[in-house]
């Protein structure tokens, strides 16, 4: 059996896996391919079955989502290592090689993501994930490579090997044992930062993520749900406070906390300050359904919590105020 399952989930995104899943095929001999399709409209089954016959086939009943789509195709896959990887990634050569050998020689790593570039703009870094991702106190999250709308171009700045809070859900390798050990992502999540849930509660357990530049792969970014759409704004708040209250540590959640809603306040005014009346509601409806879930999310919360969870206290202040917008800049 091959160590590694690359699993792409797919909803309505046919042209997508015409255009992408060819390079994934030519580049993943070691590998088992799976596409788990979300109940797509679209002619997508029938693309595979007609053009792909060598991928194996998972359908899910409706729309799932990212969360639970993943969580329920994935207790169909047996393979020790999990490659979830999004439609438009395209791969490069060798791309799974010096994952199996860090997984292989490093027991506490359980989570890694490769060199992510925009497929775009080849010479930067995509925005989803970039070099590895980390969180502020407040749980903004930002990446070696990309802060805020900052994107910096590839020089090699972090070609290295290294220890990073969350790996991107657009490109992220995980073992099978501490995917099902942590229940999967959170399918209240639907979609986005889900992936910094799953890792910020593999970081309490004791678990690592790693990043690495020896896997480099490109990826399109916004295919699926476009980052001036509204409801990734909504997506983003909403569950940037789920997480908050899943994942702190009881001495610092209400502190922390209520400290995030007000610049989360400040963020809405800057919104209809620009004009941007849709992305103000979100910001709004966000906070109202978090209102609503509130008591959910406190009963999921585990009793281990680790501390030093952030890289710096605030990026909001580094980036609008420091005006430090290159990584290597905030140390």
């Amino acid at each position: 059996m091959n160590k590694i399952a690359v699993v792409i989930l797919n909803w309505n995104g046919s042209t997508l896996l015409q255009q992408f899943l060819p390079s994934v095929m030519q580049y993943s001999e070691n590998a088992t391919i799976y596409v788990a399709d979300n109940a797509s409209t679209d002619d997508s089954i029938e693309v595979l079955k007609n053009e792909f016959p060598s991928v194996k086939i998972i359908q899910n009943k409706e729309n799932f989502g990212f969360a639970q789509g993943y969580n329920e195709a994935l207790q169909f896959v047996n393979e020790p290592f999990y490659a979830l990887v999004n439609s438009d990634i395209e791969v490069t050569e060798n791309w799974l090689n010096p994952i199996i050998e860090l997984f292989d020689s490093e027991p506490k790593t359980a989570i890694i993501q490769p060199k992510i570039l925009d497929y775009k703009k080849k010479t930067h870094f995509e925005y989803a994930g970039a070099a590895g991702g980390f969180i502020d106190k407040y749980a903004y999250p930002f990446c070696r490579g990309r802060i805020f709308e900052t994107v910096e171009e590839d020089k090699g700045q972090y070609n290295d090997e290294t220890t990073i809070f969350w790996a991107t859900g657009a490109c992220l390798f995980i073992k099978k044992e501490v995917f099902h050990e942590l229940n999967g992502f959170d399918s209240d999540f639907f979609a986005h930062q889900e992936e910094i849930d799953l890792c910020w509660r593999a970081f309490n357990l004791g678990y690592q993520a790693k990043f690495t530049s020896k896997s480099v792969v490109y990826h399109v970014g916004g295919a699926t749900l476009d980052v001036a759409n509204p409801h990734k704004t909504y997506l983003n708040f909403r569950n940037s406070l789920f997480m908050l209250i899943k994942n702190l540590p009881s001495s610092k959640l209400f502190q922390i906390l209520f400290i995030r809603m007000l610049l989360d306040g400040i963020a809405a005014c800057k919104f209809l300050l620009q004009g941007k009346f849709k992305h103000f509601l979100a910001v709004g409806r966000a906070h109202l359904h978090f209102y609503l879930k509130f008591g959910v999310c406190f009963n999921k919360r585990k009793s281990t919590f680790k501390p030093n969870y952030f890289k710096i206290k605030s990026i909001v202040f580094s980036y609008f105020i420091g005006k430090r917008k290159i990584f290597l800049e905030l140390f």
